[in-house]
């Protein structure tokens, strides 16, 4: 399993951004997927996650309501789109997939994950 991150980058406070991450190696639409991030000197945070058949999601709380996390299966790709963006979203983007249907909050839970991709907002 590969997974491709990107749509990271720089960006003021208030503006907005949108992930993608691309999966490639096995069939897409059977597993949760979830995006997570780390900021420098803490610790890997959930952020949002959604089923195979993108029915669930689930929101990390600091970002509910502006976060919106989505899969287009045909395409193989999950996305985060990531409004109305503070300075305290600044991190290192993470993509993972786990071997459920389902979505999780914990980390301990995927299987695969991306490269990362950088998201910094300027106050």
């Amino acid at each position: 399993v590969q997974l491709q991150a990107s749509g990271g980058g720089l960006v003021q406070a208030g503006g907005s951004l949108r992930l993608s991450c691309a999966a490639s190696g096995r069939p897409f639409s059977r597993y949760g997927m979830g995006w997570f991030r780390q900021a420098p000197g803490k610790e890997r945070e959930f952020v949002a996650s959604i089923s195979g058949r993108g029915i669930f999601t689930y929101y990390a709380d600091s970002v509910r309501g502006r976060f919106t996390i989505s899969r287009d299966n045909a395409k193989n790709t999950v996305f985060l789109r990531m409004n109305n963006l503070n300075p305290e979203d600044t991190a290192v983007y993470y993509c993972a997939q786990r071997t459920a249907e389902d979505g999780s909050r914990g980390s301990r839970d995927y299987d695969y994950w991306g490269q990362g991709t950088q998201v910094t907002v300027s106050s």
